[in-house]
């Protein structure tokens, strides 16, 4: 819209500027009346496609002032050149050109006083304005351009941290749900078994295994609620352990624990080893029976060592039928991969099956 409301305004400015050319008598030949309007139609044809041809616009705004006098097409070239070229440069170099086609005639008939005034309002003028304009208009869209990349960028961090949010309440919902009912379902076997012996005692387990799942989910779902003000319950560490392994021998598994008692591990790093040592029993219970097991937390130079062994379960005992979905071990190997350090779990010769967790520690000798 505005670039044809400027060539129709080019084109209409031309035959004043021209008219006033034939008097002021700039060039000595005068073209005929005939010529006008096809040069006129040129000039306003050439100013529709300035955007696109910038140069070519100049290059027939110059020849229209030299066929017509039309000066109103020259500095509309000028401010376009600067505009579109954004190159202080090019513009220079356009602009002492134009000065050249446009000043000399002027010169010849008033000398300095009439030809450089009208040489910076013609030419000059019109180029700074264009490169402020162009300038501008560049500098704002990349402004805008940076915007809508933080903008994306923002986004993909946001989703990138539910992702990892909703991965983290996974791994903690399956390590709670996994282990503790999973105890649950083997008391309560053991129950069934027992045939009314020693039913309280099972069933005060059952409870108190129970107890704990809920407390644990409770932590695990109140990350959910941001607007709850009550104080998250401390995850589970390296003190857990006796806990953990008690439980487990209570259903007949002979578990020997060894953990170093030396300087606190990061709670993050003693949350990551109790979590392993957690999906390993369960899975010595589901997949093995009642075979000896050995846990040991031990510190090496800057590095705390987690290994959980099972000797081969007899063929009778092996396994109680629990299901399983197979991402205990991936999710143990994942949480010991955000504090740095590194999960194997492999078959031993004798059949029995190894889990060796390696982890750095922070600010400690050998880091």
């Amino acid at each position: 819209m505005i670039d044809g409301v400027l060539a129709v305004g080019c084109g209409a400015a031309t035959t004043p500027f021209a008219a006033a050319g034939l008097i002021y008598g700039y060039f000595r030949w005068h073209p005929p009346l005939w010529f006008w309007l096809p040069a006129v139609v040129v000039v306003a044809a050439a100013a529709w496609f300035r955007r696109d041809h910038p140069w070519l616009f100049a290059g027939v705004a110059l020849a229209g002032w030299v066929a017509l006098s039309g000066i109103f097409a020259v500095v509309l070239a000028q401010y376009t050149v600067a505009e579109r070229t954004r190159s202080w440069r090019l513009t220079a170099v356009s602009t002492l050109g134009t000065l050249i086609v446009v000043g000399l005639p002027i010169w010849r008939l008033g000398g300095w006083d009439a030809s450089l005034p009208q040489g910076i309002a013609v030419c000059v003028a019109p180029a700074l304005l264009g490169l402020y304009v162009g300038t501008r208009r560049e500098l704002i869209s990349e402004m805008r351009e940076r915007v809508e990349q933080a903008e994306e960028e923002r986004d993909l961090r946001v989703r990138q941290a539910r992702s990892d949010e909703r991965a983290q309440i996974a791994r903690d919902m399956h390590d709670v749900v996994t282990h503790r009912v999973s105890l649950m379902v083997l008391h309560a076997t053991a129950l069934e078994a027992t045939n009314g012996r020693d039913a309280t005692e099972v069933a005060g387990r059952i409870g108190t295994i129970g107890r704990a799942a809920l407390d644990e989910l409770r932590s695990v779902v109140s990350v959910l609620r941001a607007s709850s003000a009550a104080p998250l319950a401390p995850q589970p560490g390296l003190a857990d352990l006796v806990d953990l392994v008690d439980q487990t021998r209570a259903l007949g598994v002979p578990v020997v624990l060894e953990v170093d008692t030396g300087a606190p591990a990061p709670a993050l790093v003693q949350h990551a080893v109790y979590r392993v040592v957690q999906e390993a029993l369960t899975n010595v219970r589901k997949h093995a029976g009642n075979p000896e097991t050995q846990v040991r937390v031990l510190r090496e130079t800057g590095l705390l060592r987690l290994t959980v062994l099972n000797r081969a379960g007899v063929a009778s005992e092996r396994g109680d039928g629990l299901p399983g979905g197979g991402h205990g071990l991936l999710g143990i190997a994942e949480r010991i991969r955000l504090v740095g350090g590194e999960l194997t779990a492999e078959h031993t010769f004798d059949g029995g099956f190894l889990v060796e967790a390696v982890v750095p520690l922070a600010g400690e000798p050998g880091r």
